[in-house]
């Protein structure tokens, strides 16, 4: 199999049309190939909430589409009712919200006669500038890896989360690429197993070695076997450095501390919400505890069962290794070295 580029977006998953945006149903894999069509900015809003497109970069970049859709007719009053609901769609990942306030800012910022076109512009830039931004970050990543590294992920924070080649994920497809990357241990993530479903599927297909594990088997194998790194994404990173992501992250940060293995964090500088002073700010979303009863519709828990269903956590600096971002690397992961990296 031929290795791309690093720069090159593997997974074709979501396409600008002009007239509508489409993306690749996430939730159909890895069973099945299918894509949505959304034509309005009430469509990418539902496709978000759905679960349809999920990871934080790719949610940001379905916003400014989104508003560029809205924008469509040549009326503002169109796009300032569309954002509030694309706002809501989903409330953790940050950069959502940046999205939305980057192309609010572009719709005032000239006339309704080139609203149009200046939003189709605008948002095309976001898409671009994330997949610059994914590459960017691979290279700073791998550049942390010893050669040879086997590595454990969560979740998903591949291609299918961003528009280019991932964070967590695209750093070891760099790695990989430079011969620091021996081998892959993705862990399922329940509920949604986006880690089964999702991030073993981009691995396979990129030719990376891989195997999966359960997400309560990650202790096991950094006690019995040589872990060399944990990798992950995020969608908001506090002031302080404070980290949150799918839920489990928190967990695997405590045993990466306890068996001595770097904890890294990929993430663009947009997940950064300096307006969050710390972790403990972060609202947390609670999805549907069908998710947790049910797999792909099959009941797994007695009829009438209670759940919890917290989709994130957050990770405490001091548990972090590095923060990756394609401004540069924040090592310490602390207040001071994440203003000085994304304000420098």
């Amino acid at each position: 199999m031929a290795k791309k580029p690093l720069r090159e977006d593997p997974i074709k998953h979501i396409v600008w049309k002009g007239d509508r945006l489409i993306v690749l149903d996430q939730r159909a894999l890895p069973r099945t190939v299918k894509f949505a069509a959304c034509r309005t900015a009430a469509d990418v809003a539902k496709a978000t909430k759905d679960m349809v497109l999920r990871g934080a970069p790719l949610i940001g970049c379905a916003a400014a589409y989104g508003m560029a859709l809205a924008a469509r007719r040549g009326k503002l009053s169109d796009v300032l009712k569309a954002e509030p609901v694309l706002r809501r769609a989903r409330p953790t990942a940050v950069n959502l919200m940046h999205a939305l306030d980057h192309m609010l800012a572009v719709a005032k910022s000239g006339p309704e006669k080139t609203l149009s076109k200046r939003m189709a512009a605008a948002a095309v830039k976001y898409y671009e500038d994330d997949l610059v931004g994914n590459a960017r970050m691979a290279t700073l990543g791998a550049a942390l890896l010893k050669k040879g590294s086997n590595v454990i992920t969560h979740c998903n924070a591949g291609a299918l989360a961003t528009a280019g080649i991932g964070t967590a994920v695209g750093m070891i497809r760099a790695g990989w690429l430079a011969g620091k990357v021996k081998h892959v241990y993705p862990c399922e993530t329940r509920p949604y197993l986006q880690g089964a479903r999702l991030t073993l599927w981009e691995l396979m297909e990129a030719g990376i070695p891989s195997t999966l594990i359960t997400d309560n088997m990650a202790a096991h194998l950094m006690k019995t076997r040589k872990i060399d790194a944990v990798i992950v994404g995020s969608d908001r990173i506090a002031a302080n450095a404070d980290v949150c992501n799918k839920i489990g992250t928190y967990g695997l940060a405590i045993l990466a501390k306890h068996h001595g293995i770097p904890f890294f964090v990929v993430a663009p500088s947009t997940t950064v919400d300096f307006s969050t002073k710390n972790g403990d700010l972060i609202p947390i979303e609670e999805r549907s505890i069908r998710e947790v009863v049910e797999i792909f519709g099959s009941k797994i828990a007695p009829k009438g069962a209670k759940a919890h269903h917290f989709g994130f956590d957050v990770t405490p600096n001091a548990l972090v290794t590095a923060i990756v971002t394609e401004k540069g690397v924040v090592s310490p992961a602390n207040a001071a070295n994440l203003r000085r990296v994304l304000t420098s």
